[in-house]
């Protein structure tokens, strides 16, 4: 058994895309009774994140101080050295190639879940972009291994930060697969009930409040088009996802909208919450621009939600052919999309298809394989040594 120090310090208080991989893999660490000790190098606010874990993980708590950006990535090139040591690590994994430490005392494995920095002109203020695309990029280069959430970001690691896709293992996010399924109609209608829904047909859009890159203002405009096609139906369009970067355009254009009563934004969604949103939709939109990976969709697939996607970024490769492919920047597409969705012939067929593709996720297999690349790792740098 080798021990593992995991960086959870980017979790976000839980609200993050990173976060949702730490707890997947931990989860997944335990179905398969993993050889490997995980040290949770957390935030101290952050432990009630991952108490359900503790059987099997031993926490080092970072100092809440560290969590601004800044500081944060200070602690990683300085303060985590130190750790590393007196914890005796095997390996170090950082789950983002933001925080990547620059030769540190152990093997390290980095996980990269997207270059959109170098793909989403505004993803971030000027600070994070320049870091993104020029300092992370070199830190990188320096990493004992790579490990990407899907072959299209190992495309882009390729391409931007100059790292053979040879030298990158794609191992694909799962989702909980007994968290995500279909529900009773009588669970669906509850769950109605309690969210004063009554029987109110509702798109889903399950994504952080970020503007440009989630593409929300678009999916606005292409429902004010549906509902001017549809004037007889009093479908809703709800925004699930914590604001972010550009929130206020979202908010000013739903204020702004002749549907405005019919949009809403419900904030951050709790994960007990999140399949029974996916399961009483009409449909799942997720027209962003760009993405490293995209659960939603699976999620919404396993919940026998159907599904209008983009493929933009990694999620062509994400839903294949089980969802309802939209050109994102087109709102007359999406609009139309919308229409089709609203026939239960046709959704009935895109809820097969995506049944079926999403049950090819699942975070025991990517347990497996992270594993294996843990050993494969950290045996190497022995070797090496020898």
């Amino acid at each position: 058994m080798i021990k593992i120090a995991l960086s959870t310090t980017v979790a976000q208080r839980g609200r993050s895309g990173v976060a949702s991989y730490l707890f997947g893999l931990l989860d997944g660490f335990r179905a398969i009774d993993a050889p490997v000790k995980i040290a949770l190098l957390g935030l101290e606010d952050d432990h009630g994140l991952f108490t359900r874990w503790m059987d099997r993980c031993e926490w080092v708590p970072v100092a809440e101080r560290h969590r601004p950006a800044v500081r944060n990535i200070w602690w990683h090139q300085t303060a985590l050295r130190r750790t590393l040591r007196r914890i005796d690590a095997d390996l170090l994994h950082i789950p983002s190639y933001r925080r990547i430490v620059w030769k540190p005392p152990v093997p390290q494995i980095v996980t990269i879940h997207d270059c959109a920095a170098f793909n989403v002109k505004g993803k971030y203020d000027a600070a994070r972009m320049f870091y993104g695309q020029q300092v992370a990029r070199r830190l990188a280069r320096g990493a004992d291994a790579i490990t990407c959430v899907s072959h299209a970001t190992a495309a882009d690691v390729e391409r931007h930060f100059g790292i053979s896709q040879d030298h990158q293992t794609v191992i694909w996010n799962g989702i909980d697969q007994g968290r995500f399924y279909p529900r009773e109609e009588t669970e669906i209608a509850t769950f109605r009930t309690h969210r004063n829904l009554g029987d109110t047909p509702y798109f889903l859009y399950l994504a952080r409040l970020e503007h440009p890159a989630k593409n929300h203002v678009r999916l606005i405009e292409a429902f004010e088009k549906f509902a001017a096609n549809h004037p007889d139906r009093r479908d809703h369009l709800l925004f699930g996802g914590a604001d972010w970067h550009g929130a206020e355009e979202i908010h000013r254009r739903i204020a702004a909208s002749p549907q405005r009563d019919r949009i809403q934004a419900l904030g951050f969604v709790t994960a007990e919450d999140l399949p029974l949103w996916y399961a009483g939709a009409t449909a799942m939109t997720y027209p962003s621009l760009f993405e490293g990976f995209g659960l939603p969709p699976v999620e919404a697939m396993a919940c026998d939600c159907p599904v209008i996607s983009s493929t933009r970024g990694s999620l062509g490769e994400v839903v294949g052919e089980a969802a309802r492919i939209i050109e994102p920047e087109d709102s007359d597409d999406i609009a139309q999309a919308l229409s089709e969705l609203i026939v239960p012939e046709v959704r009935r067929g895109w809820r097969q298809r995506g049944r079926e593709r999403a049950a090819l996720f699942d975070w025991r297999e990517a347990a497996r394989q992270l594993t294996e690349l843990y050993l494969q790792t950290a045996g190497a740098r022995d070797r090496s040594h020898v």
